[in-house]
């Protein structure tokens, strides 16, 4: 049998990874996530379930997707998540699976995970101040996330942390993070606050900036260097201390946009495939694959869908007006 062509948008992308969101729930309530009170999640029965899951990705496995991601939500509070890791991890094509949490679950599924095929995590952490992460995140779970961590450090997980940088507000954080990331052998990725929360708090001027993070690490920590031949899609620009101690990452989509080299797709947790994080439209997979439909359909939806693919966000332009879903809807 002769491969599938690749996924190649009218721009030249090609489109290897895919972000799987499995579920919309969350147990932290991160202010530019989500409101605090009346969150309003899908019905448990418009979530795609594991035979859905599995089936999407064998698909777009066969279409050259290569690497896979699970998010939320908070996808630990998926039931049996370690099945689906394992059910995915034995697809044919799939050569890297990762996982971004919140940690708080972490200590409890570490262990579960890692012996069901998981080897990557994500963990969010903005801070490591107790009062400032319940402000942040609306809960008093700092140390849980921290003992999850340690956890999952000793299981052996690669592990990158994500720290989303809102100015005026974490300053006083980027310096100790970069620092606790060092001690424990792990990557901190500072991520400027981007216009994806449920309440509409965002604004230009609270994003606090790359290259500002970057001057106060180089200055109080090591200088950074870029990293040398670096992955031109990857969402994140990296860097080095010249002292030796290890990298950290950047994700600037405000001010540094990477979409010329994006090669990601995403699918939401109740079935909407997304060739953007601040997609304006979707295409209803879980409608197609619950009228019948074959694989070659869902394979000539996941193509027509990235075909359609624009050049990029435009958070910069006049014409951004921001996708018409939080991110905890979207999946991370």
């Amino acid at each position: 049998m002769m491969p599938a062509a690749p996924l190649i948008d009218s721009f030249s992308r090609v489109h290897d990874n895919l972000r799987l969101s499995v579920t919309d729930r969350c147990n932290i309530r991160c202010f530019y996530c989500m409101p605090e009170t009346g969150v309003q999640f899908v019905d448990r029965s418009e979530i795609l379930d594991f035979e859905e899951l599995e089936r999407f990705v064998r698909v777009a496995a066969g279409l050259g997707i290569r690497k896979l991601r699970l998010t939320g939500g908070e996808p630990l509070l998926r039931r049996d998540l370690p099945l689906l890791v394992r059910r995915l991890a034995a697809i044919p094509g799939i050569e890297d699976l990762a996982l971004t949490t919140n940690g708080v679950l972490l200590k409890e599924f570490a262990k579960p995970l890692y012996d069901a095929g998981l080897t990557r995590l994500n963990v969010h952490i903005d801070t490591l101040d107790r009062e400032r992460f319940q402000q942040i995140t609306r809960r008093d779970d700092l140390q849980r996330v921290l003992d999850g961590l340690q956890v999952a450090r000793d299981t052996g997980f690669k592990i990158k942390l994500n720290a989303v940088a809102v100015k005026n507000l974490v300053e006083p954080d980027i310096v100790p993070l970069a620092r606790y990331a060092r001690e424990n052998g792990f990557e901190v990725r500072y991520i400027e606050f981007m216009p994806l929360d449920a309440q509409n708090l965002w604004d230009r001027g609270k994003v606090l900036l790359a290259d500002d993070m970057i001057a106060v690490l180089s200055s109080e920590i090591s200088p950074l260097t870029p990293v040398p031949d670096p992955d031109p899609r990857a969402p994140a620009s990296e860097y080095v201390y010249q002292d030796g101690g290890g990298t950290v990452g950047f994700i600037a989509s405000v001010s540094r946009p990477f979409c010329l080299n994006c090669n990601r797709l995403r699918l939401t947790a109740d079935g909407k495939l997304r060739y953007c994080l601040f997609a304006i439209e979707e295409d209803d997979v879980k409608g197609l694959m619950r009228s019948g439909a074959d694989d070659q359909a869902i394979a000539d939806l996941v193509r027509r869908n990235i075909a359609g693919k624009w050049l990029g966000h435009e958070i910069n332009s006049g014409k951004f007006g921001g996708p018409p879903r939080p991110m905890y809807q979207i999946g991370g």
